[in-house]
């Protein structure tokens, strides 16, 4: 799974936006376009070093950021470089596109590995925007393998000349509604199940005996033909119940077993079970293995 490169900027028919698509009926919700969750432009920034990973910010691409977030930036303005940006969040992929590069790349879903609304600066002067991490690549053993892209966009703010009615609640930032947007489509487009993650025939737990299974579900056997209970499952000692419990507990609620000679019960100890040796058996004195004393014994010399 890899970013897509496209030549030509996403049309706006080529989505369903989604005010229409929550209007339509349950009998057409299937649509054969993408959902547009949000669209509008935006200024996207990525470390210079970082200049190559996606088509929009090419390996020599030098433009710094602009006014007037890149007052934010302080001395990291010339470790930063800015690409203008036209957003759509669909369903499907986080689509940009530079119309000054004439490039735009589609990024799946499952390599945002992070996406936060970040404040850029402090005090008054603040800039609300959304900080992604792509994880381009599935990476290795080491964190250096990783192929990742720090990537930040600052929509542009949507002008409106009203005033806000008193006692309202503020109105969402560009920056919110686009991170809003993100995070349902990436609810959308959940991480593939991996290899590791798949179950394997040999992992499920078996039962062997003449034992039949009711219709639909595993593990769970049909009664007795009288109405009784099923048959106790193989390497089990039956089945207790109000008639036979004082068998298995006295009145205090003390285990005290059943008839260990009963048809189905398990309770033997196998080979070897109990059988204790002592160490110098095993290891001699201090780790070394006993021997016989006798003639091969050095001679003492006096």
């Amino acid at each position: 799974m890899i970013p897509s490169t496209i030549r030509s900027s996403p049309s706006l028919a080529d989505y369903t936006p989604l005010s229409e698509y929550q209007e339509q009926t349950p009998a057409s919700f299937v649509s054969a376009k993408p959902i547009l969750y949000y669209h509008g432009k935006a200024k996207a920034w990525i470390p210079s070093a970082q200049r190559g990973s996606l088509p929009i910010f090419p390996a020599d691409l030098s433009s710094r950021p602009s006014a007037p977030e890149n007052s934010t930036l302080d001395d990291q303005a010339e470790e930063t470089v800015e690409q203008a940006v036209d957003l759509f969040v669909n369903s499907e992929t986080l689509t940009l596109y530079s119309p000054a590069a004439e490039i735009g790349v589609s990024i799946p879903y499952p390599l945002v590995s992070i996406h936060a609304v970040k404040t850029l600066g402090s005090g008054e002067q603040t800039y609300p925007s959304v900080y992604l991490q792509l994880n381009l690549s599935d990476g290795g053993p080491g964190d250096d393998e990783f192929d990742t892209v720090e990537l930040t966009l600052i929509p542009a703010a949507e002008s409106t000349s009203q005033e806000p009615t008193a006692g309202a609640s503020p109105a969402k930032s560009e920056a919110a509604k686009l991170f809003e947007a993100i995070s349902e489509c990436s609810d959308l487009n959940p991480d593939p199940a991996g290899e590791d993650d798949e179950e394997d025939e040999d992992d499920r737990i078996r039962f062997e005996g003449d034992l039949e299974a009711v219709e639909g579900y595993s593990a769970v056997y049909t009664g007795a033909s009288d109405g009784g209970l099923p048959p106790p499952l193989p390497g089990s000692s039956g089945w207790i119940t109000a008639e036979n419990v004082h068998e298995f507990f006295d009145a205090d609620g003390n285990w005290i077993g059943g008839d260990e000679e009963e048809e189905g019960a398990s309770g033997e100890l196998g080979e070897g079970a109990g059988t204790v040796r002592r160490r110098e058996e095993e290891e001699g004195v201090n780790g070394h293995e006993g021997r016989e004393e006798g003639d091969s014994k050095r001679p003492r010399v006096e």
